[in-house]
């Protein structure tokens, strides 16, 4: 009897220690002795496939600098980095990776299943896509930006956290989701760097794990509004002489005439912010002679838009999940790009405008 409980006591211990995720292997993990590695930035490599390069010594009072090492496989990178450096480079606190245009353009699946598949890695990792030698910014601004890599992080993270519509920011697990989702196709960031200037440039477009296109500009904050959590802080528009604020909408998308229709209806409530034009819009004939104005400029660059969507044979704005039903076979992914390059579309904006306010008339 003892003997049986005995062998209960050992199986459940062993079910409690792998559901836990311990590892039967003992790691190093003395203070003195490891290095948290905060990013890996990859590029494309000269002799060998790729150049993974990460900054040391991270978040400690030592003189930093950027490493960088020939690979072909991801993880001969993270084996390498140990031989070079003498603290041993943790994975655990990995908080970005930072990948080249050229790279990206080739296709980032083998790179994402690589950290998908590394459970000390988390899901929460920010991807974004760099346009320029990071890894020449990186050593022009370490002595002039002290804990750079950690002040990186914390812009994704503000920015994520504020939701505000200005960045795109995309993490491990939402890339994941994407990619892998039926009739949905990724983004991430992207970045223009040089010598002096990490610089927000836009959105990058994927057809499944290669980077096809950018949205800029106009086109960018249109996508924001559709497809992020329909708010914006700002959004100037210069043809127009304007700039609107704190703008929320209420998007409503319907596929009609057996899916040959893309009908997209947007209510948007926005304030002015600032006004450059010839229109008196303390008068609320002009005021909403303006508001007319704006209603037409994002009808047509919305429909431009989705039009070079079509185009692109891509769907980042998840408009195939439309077509999902109950009780009925999801379409393939061809047969929906197929659908969609062919579809005519609708798009409709309301606009309230929110009375100006400290203004005197």
């Amino acid at each position: 009897m003892r003997y049986s409980q005995q062998i209960v006591k050992t199986v459940f211990i062993s079910i409690v220690i792998l559901t836990a995720g311990c590892s039967p292997f003992v790691e190093n993990n003395m203070i003195e002795e490891i290095a948290p590695v905060i990013f890996w930035s990859i590029d494309k490599g000269k002799k060998s496939d790729l150049e993974i390069s990460t900054l040391v010594p991270p978040l400690i009072n030592e003189k930093k600098r950027l490493l960088t090492l020939p690979v072909d496989l991801l993880k001969e990178g993270e084996k390498n980095f140990n031989l070079v450096y003498y603290r041993e480079l943790k994975v655990g606190q990995l908080r970005m990776l930072l990948i080249s245009e050229e790279v990206a353009k080739e296709g980032i699946m083998p790179i994402i299943n690589t950290v998908l598949t590394d459970p000390d890695i988390s899901q929460r990792l920010y991807l974004a896509v760099v346009r320029g030698g990071f890894d020449e910014y990186m050593n022009s601004q370490i002595e002039k930006q002290e804990n750079l890599d950690y002040f990186l992080y914390r812009m994704f993270k503000h920015y994520e956290k504020d939701k505000q519509g200005e960045m795109t920011v995309v993490n491990l697990h939402e890339f994941k989701n994407n990619l892998y989702t039926p009739l949905e196709d990724p983004i991430l960031p992207l970045f223009k760097v040089d010598k002096e200037n990490f610089t927000y440039e836009g959105t990058a477009l994927f057809n499944d794990d290669k980077l096809i296109a950018t949205v800029q500009n106009v086109e960018e904050s249109i996508m924001q509004i559709i497809g992020n959590d329909h708010f914006l802080k700002l959004l100037p528009i210069t043809e127009l002489s304007l700039s609107l604020g704190h703008i929320r909408a209420n998007v409503d998308m319907n596929l009609e005439q057996n899916n040959s229709l893309l009908s997209i209806d947007i209510d948007l409530t926005a304030r002015i912010e600032e006004y450059k034009g010839d229109k008196n819009i303390h008068e609320v004939n002009e005021l909403t002679v303006v508001g007319n104005e704006i209603e037409s400029y994002l009808e047509t660059h919305t429909t431009e838009l989705l039009n070079h969507l079509q185009e692109l044979k891509i769907d980042p704005l998840k408009i195939g999940s439309h077509t999902k039903k109950p009780f009925e076979k999801t379409m393939s992914e061809e047969e929906w790009i197929n659908m969609f390059e062919q579809m005519e579309i609708e798009v409709d904006y309301q606009l309230d405008l929110q009375p100006l306010t400290n203004v005197s008339h």
